[in-house]
């Protein structure tokens, strides 16, 4: 049942502003809008990187590192900024304001939460009043009160004030804080289904006719020419899979990579083999935007049954990485040698980039 005053539907409302149907929507909008249809392999990395990426707040520069690991005085700050500037010039933007020409959906996502959360809060506003009616000479404190963040905002700004905010203006303040952080956490989730659903779209603009039927997030057996799991085996979600009338790609999209993702890379490409029924060759294909060397050098390397697992590691933008790595030093060190390898699959054709990748989807 829904609380006292609140409409039914308003608490839906919001889990629906980062759900799959209201993603899908928003970027569908995206392309249909400000002459955006025009899209090939060569432009799609922009799309990509216009919906997704996001200036990390703690530098003020393009995200493509752990926040931690990217700030001022360590190694992956000197990267980030040779990413900024590459990206600057790619898209033609500004320095100081690109976060203006990225990150797209997320802003539209939080404009829609935003709309979902106040009108819910009208509606509890007047339920409100009357609970905490039997208390209101109490002086109890006011729902979001945060005296704590409001010392270090005052503190921090004492020498800039002339008089004390009163304290509903504090309420304000904090209220607001509070919730773009709790909107901030919920970054990752957008960047972690949002990426396959910008792909799935991405895959089916870019190559139009050429291509068949495009999966998001479905179950293994779902897709033609694989079974069931055995009977007592969890069920497979595939993020995407790619069906043509010659060739079948299974496509893992991460965004980054965590450590204990990498080791179900091979059981789930295991699964993908044992569940396969018409015994004609599948590709798998591993989708990036990952920028730690290591990772990328393992997701190129790593085999499965003395073979190379993956037929195609696809990053959004080779030239990105590239720049992000720099000039390289010349003598030998863990890092550098990770980074050297990763350049070296980038020019042997093992690395490639989102636009040769599509370019081969094309040429099926």
């Amino acid at each position: 049942m829904a609380e006292e005053g609140i409409p039914a539907g308003e608490d839906a409302a919001i889990d629906r502003a980062f759900g799959a149907d209201n993603r899908n929507r928003l970027i569908d909008q995206y392309f249909v809008s400000s002459g955006r249809a025009d899209i090939n392999p060569s432009n799609a990395w922009e799309h990509v990187y216009r919906l997704l990426l996001w200036s990390d707040p703690t530098t003020g520069l393009a995200h493509c590192y752990e926040s931690d690991k990217s700030q001022p005085g360590k190694a992956w700050y000197s990267r980030s900024l040779a990413f900024h500037d590459w990206l600057c010039s790619a898209l033609k933007a500004e320095p100081r304001t690109i976060a203006q020409d990225i990150d797209w959906l997320f802003i539209k996502v939080c404009s829609d939460l935003a709309s979902a959360m106040l009108r819910k809060q009208a509606s509890q506003a007047e339920a409100a009043d009357r609970q905490r009616l039997p208390y209101q000479d109490r002086g109890f404190p006011e729902p979001g009160a945060d005296p704590e963040l409001n010392a270090i905002i005052r503190d921090s700004l004492a020498a800039y004030l002339t008089a004390d905010p009163p304290p509903q203006t504090w309420h304000v303040v904090s209220q607001r804080v509070r919730q773009y952080l709790a909107v901030q956490n919920k970054r990752k989730n957008l960047v972690g289904e949002g990426f396959e659903d910008v792909l799935s779209q991405i895959v089916r603009r870019a190559c139009r006719a050429s291509i068949g039927e495009v999966f998001t997030r479905r179950l293994l057996y779902e897709i033609p020419g694989f079974n069931r799991a055995r009977h007592g085996m969890k069920e497979n979600k595939v993020d995407l899979a790619i069906v043509h009338p010659t060739m079948r790609t299974i496509v893992t999209a991460k965004w980054s990579v965590r450590a204990d993702r990498e080791k179900q890379f091979p059981t789930e490409y295991e699964e993908y083999c044992n569940a396969e029924s018409e015994g004609r060759k599948f590709e798998y294909v591993f989708v990036t935007n990952e920028f730690d060397p290591a990772r990328l050098m393992r997701s190129c390397e790593v085999l499965f049954r003395n073979n190379l697992m993956f037929d195609h590691v696809v990053h959004i933008n080779t030239d990105g990485l590239k720049a992000a790595y720099g000039q390289l030093p010349d003598r030998e060190g863990r890092s550098s040698d990770s980074r050297r390898r990763v350049i070296r699959h980038i020019d042997s054709g093992r690395l490639i980039s989102l636009e040769r990748w599509l370019e081969r989807l094309i040429d099926h």
